[in-house]
C-alpha cells in the first residue's frame, strides 16, 4: 500500500500530535481516498502529492505526514523499519535501526 501511495520503495512518514499539527495553506485543495482496509490516505488534488495517512486502528490523536512533501529540511531521524516483510527484496534496510514484520506492534525481526 504505501509503495502504490508514494510510487516509490517504501514510504518515509513521521508521526505528529493533532494539536501539534496545522494546515498553512492549501487545505481546500486536500483529496481523500479510502482504501477497503480502512485506511485513509490524503493528497493534493492540485499537484497529486502523498501528504497524510490515517488507518482506522491507529490512535486518532496522531497524524502520518508524508516526509519527502516538506519543502524545507524536516529534523527528525528515523527509529525503526516497519512492515518490512511486504517489502522488496532489492530495497532491504541497510542499516542497524529495529525492523518489524508489520507495524511496531507486530513481531520484530532484528
Amino acid at each position: 500500500m504505501c509503495r502504490k501511495f508514494h510510487g516509490a520503495a517504501y514510504a518515509t512518514i513521521a508521526e505528529a500530535r493533532s494539536r501539534h499539527f496545522r494546515w498553512t495553506a492549501g487545505k481546500d485543495l486536500l483529496k481523500g481516498f479510502t482504501a477497503d482496509n480502512g485506511t485513509t490516505r490524503r493528497f493534493c488534488s492540485n499537484c497529486g502529492s502523498s501528504l497524510t495517512f490515517a488507518s482506522p486502528t491507529a490512535d486518532p490523536d496522531l497524524v502520518e505526514i508524508a516526509l519527502a512533501c516538506f519543502d524545507d529540511e524536516v529534523p527528525v531521524k528515523p527509529d525503526a523499519h516497519i512492515y518490512v516483510a511486504s517489502g522488496l527484496k532489492w530495497a532491504q534496510p541497510q542499516d542497524d535501526l529495529p525492523q518489524y514484520e508489520n507495524g511496531r506492534d507486530s513481531k520484530r525481526i532484528t
